[in-house]
């Protein structure tokens, strides 16, 4: 796994303090990006939260996320968490250090008081004294929340005081771009009063492996939700039920449980599952197994393999402003695209951090995440793989009704094409995973060969046969 280190210079520790007027919960920012441009230290909010206690233990599960591996939990894994301000609300979010549980904390206006969000994303430091602090947290006395520098320490800051520096794996940022891929494609499943999502929640095995024989499933049955062990209609996948501990911290406040997943078709399924909370949400989104982090689920490799979905990208990254919810048709009539290669353009913008997705607005959200933009495409195995095939001339596309060949080490492959889409191919990752897991890279290098993208080769109807260096398969 390729790994990079993230350097995250704050001015100063962040801390929950007391002072005559109340608490201060002071987060403090590392570099990030906001309307104005780059930033040292970016400056959110500063004003109250409505539900104090209930947003430190929300801030807490996210923090937990990011400091827990679900699966081979051999090293300690902890970065901080983003947080973005969306001008009407802050997003606070974070990925396991496996890569198979995305977290992310919504504190809505009605959460928050007393003055206006700021736009921008960047991370918060979330460190072990101030985790203590939280948890030691109790009552609801009013809560001073500061997103950023004091307005004093803006001009006066002479360097940062606190650095930390984290590995970075390059699959924990692929996580970002498949975790919206999935989202997208959700629909709400199942809603449970407070009451039955306590009991639900509390009933799950919290044992890893405890539900070894496969994935566990839950339907709706009354107002509750009933496990199966078959994806019955109307069932959500939940991979590793013990990946949602990091609910309980905020269950005692919950006002109501939501599930959102797919259409099931057989396999196990991502799905995502969001607490309801006073002026706030709180979601865990989980791969389709525990074993399985976002990173390979390979939902981004489309846009990723096609010029056209590259220019669209560029064209609709200018209209982003830190909107809390994209319009598709709104952004399709600015950008003069339709809506479909405005969300292929979406996804590809997902692949660099610049757009999430929310389940419960069932809409893209605009962010910009501190880290290298191109990095997760560069490094993603399949995506090079491709673009290998291809400038080596490894791609013979044959007239329309016939298979296209690849060939790849000593093997050549058929890839069958019908009206712009894969069908399917010969090797073996597509008869494991059938395009459930995205297209294999033949299938991709295929796909950029009609397109003509990112190499010579063209849709001429046939072409050269080369072998690949290095004998990728």
């Amino acid at each position: 796994m390729t790994r990079s280190v993230q350097a995250l210079a704050y001015s100063r520790p962040s801390a929950l303090e007391s002072s005559g007027a109340g608490r201060l919960l002071g987060l403090e920012t590392s570099g990030g990006l906001t309307p104005a441009g780059a930033e040292a230290h970016p400056r959110f909010f500063a004003g109250f939260l409505t539900s104090p206690q209930i947003a430190a233990r929300g801030l807490l599960a996210v923090a937990d996320v990011a400091a827990a591996r679900y699966y081979q939990r051999l090293r300690p894994a902890s970065l901080d968490p983003v947080v973005t301000g969306n001008g009407d609300r802050l997003r606070f979010e974070s990925f396991s250090g496996c890569g198979g549980v995305y977290a992310r904390l919504d504190v809505l206006s009605e959460g928050l008081d007393g003055a206006a969000t700021g736009h921008g994303t960047t991370n918060v430091d979330v460190n072990n004294p101030l985790r203590e602090a939280l948890s030691r947290l109790t009552g609801d006395d009013p809560l001073h929340l500061r997103v950023g520098p004091e307005e004093m320490a803006v001009t006066t800051l002479g360097g940062a005081v606190v650095e930390k520096k984290v590995p970075l794996p390059d699959r924990w940022l692929r996580g970002f771009a498949e975790a919206q891929v999935a989202c997208a494609g959700f629909d709400l499943r199942a809603e449970l009063s407070a009451a039955e999502a306590v009991r639900f929640l509390r009933a799950l095995p919290r044992t890893p492996g405890a539900t070894a024989r496969g994935p566990l499933w839950v339907a709706p049955a009354g107002r509750t939700l009933r496990p199966t062990t078959r994806p019955v209609p109307g069932a959500v996948c939940l991979p590793g039920p013990e990946r949602l501990v990091a609910l309980q911290r905020v269950l005692r406040h919950a006002t109501a449980l939501r599930v959102y997943g797919p259409v099931p078709d057989g396999a196990a399924t991502a799905s995502a599952w969001e607490v309801a909370l006073p002026g706030m949400r709180l979601t865990l989104t989980l791969s389709p197994d525990a074993s399985r982090g976002f990173s390979g689920e390979g939902g981004v490799l489309e846009a990723l393999a096609t010029q056209e979905a590259a220019e669209d990208a560029e064209l609709v990254s200018v209209l982003l402003a830190w909107e809390p919810r994209i319009d598709l048709a709104d952004l399709a009539a600015q950008a003069g695209l339709p809506v479909e290669r405005v969300r292929a353009a979406l996804t590809r913008l997902g692949t660099a951090g610049r757009v999430g997705y929310d389940v419960a607005d069932a809409a893209y959200f605009h962010r910009e995440l501190p880290y290298d933009a191109d990095r997760a495409e560069r490094h993603n195995p399949r995506l090079v793989a491709a673009r290998a095939l291809v400038s080596s001339g490894a791609v013979e596309l044959l007239p329309d009704g016939e298979p296209a060949l690849v060939t790849s080490g000593e093997r050549r492959y058929q890839v069958r094409w019908s009206e712009g889409r894969v069908l399917g191919c010969t090797c073996r990752w597509w008869a494991d995973y059938r395009g459930r897991r995205g297209p294999c890279k033949h299938a991709l290098a295929v796909r950029m060969a009609r397109r003509g993208a990112g190499s010579p080769v063209g849709d001429r109807g046939t072409g050269g046969v080369a072998a690949v260096a290095g004998g990728a398969r």
